[in-house]
């Protein structure tokens, strides 16, 4: 690889449009090209790019790199990494960002083996240490319950940032950079995993991960039918329904409503806890809440830590009332 230089984001592509996890990333890799007076590009794989690259460069990259192939359609993982490491070897970057998304968590790792150098995962903020030229991160270990700040030893410097960590700069359509066609040969018999059938389910109300308002159940609601009583609250407040780790292992509810370490990660305004008690793991998936809102019945629950406003009692008395005050309040 030539001699490192800027800053690569490793893009995602949903619908023909960029993704909004990299919008988010790319605010990152913003701040770390500015501070190290360097270039910020996106390397984009798929098809159908020209939106997603305007999009990318409107979002604060000055390039985008492209591989598209009609190939990458079905989004095997091994073509998508061969197309990313052809871009990664053009650029030369001295660091790489992408996003620990459900494809970035697959992608990751395996980028960074074949550019023979670790990776920073989960991190919740990246900066450049200006004396040593490493990237340094803050990232949760041991279940969140600590911090640890750590840094690249090796180039290029590769980071996986959790979503909702950054928030995305305010898009500028008047911002020009240059889209560059990337050429690699990609050999569609390296794809070992062929996918058979993509499933898309359909859900009603606001998205879980950008809701400025969540609701969410947990092992205290008993079972399943309590969270009737949520879905009804989530409606008069236009919030999205969630759930902790537990009542989506129970079967109470789908696997897409968890919040948590294992689940999603929201940065909601407001954030109501039914039944949770507040494990870590819960609570390093909704640490970016501005204000939260518990009711649960143990005195002792590490909810009532973090929250702004606690209720302790039995939530069949407490959210009966506590609707009947939001419907006074319309």
């Amino acid at each position: 690889m030539a001699e490192a230089h800027g800053v690569l984001v490793i893009g995602e592509v949903s619908d023909e449009h960029l993704h909004n996890t990299t919008r988010e990333v790319l605010a990152a890799g913003r701040a770390l090209a500015d501070q190290a007076g360097t270039t910020l590009a996106v390397g984009l794989a798929g098809t159908s790019l020209a939106a997603a690259a305007s999009e990318a460069l409107h979002a604060g990259a000055d390039h985008v790199y492209t591989v598209e192939r009609p190939a990458l359609l079905d989004g095997a993982i091994e073509l998508h990494l061969a197309a990313l490491a052809a871009i990664c070897r053009s650029v030369a970057p001295a660091m790489i960002l992408l996003g620990r998304t459900a494809q970035g968590r697959e992608l990751g790792p395996r980028l960074a083996c074949r550019l023979g150098v670790g990776l920073l995962q989960d991190c919740l903020r990246v900066e450049l240490d200006t004396a040593s030229g490493h990237l340094m991160a803050t990232r949760p270990v041991y279940g969140g319950n600590v911090l640890a700040r750590v840094r690249c030893m090796a180039t290029p410097q590769v980071a996986a940032l959790r979503p909702k960590a950054y928030a995305p700069l305010t898009p500028d359509a008047t911002r020009q950079g240059t889209v560059t066609p990337v050429s690699v040969a990609l050999e569609t018999s390296k794809a070992r995993v062929t996918i058979v059938r993509q499933a898309r389910q359909d859900s009603a109300g606001v998205k879980l991960e950008d809701a400025s308002i969540v609701v969410s159940g947990g092992r205290g609601l008993g079972g399943p039918e309590p969270f009737r009583d949520l879905e009804e609250l989530a409606g008069m407040l236009g919030a999205a329904l969630g759930a902790s780790r537990a009542a989506v292992d129970a079967g109470w509810v789908p696997g897409n409503w968890q919040v948590g370490l294992t689940g999603k990660t929201i940065t909601p305004d407001l954030y109501i806890t039914v039944g949770i008690s507040g494990a870590n793991q819960h609570m390093a998936g909704c640490s970016g809440a501005k204000v939260i809102v518990a009711i649960n019945k143990d005195a002792e629950a590490n909810i009532f830590r973090e929250a702004r406003y606690g209720v302790v009692g039995d939530w069949q008395a407490v959210l009966p009332a506590f609707m009947e005050a939001i419907r006074g309040l319309k």
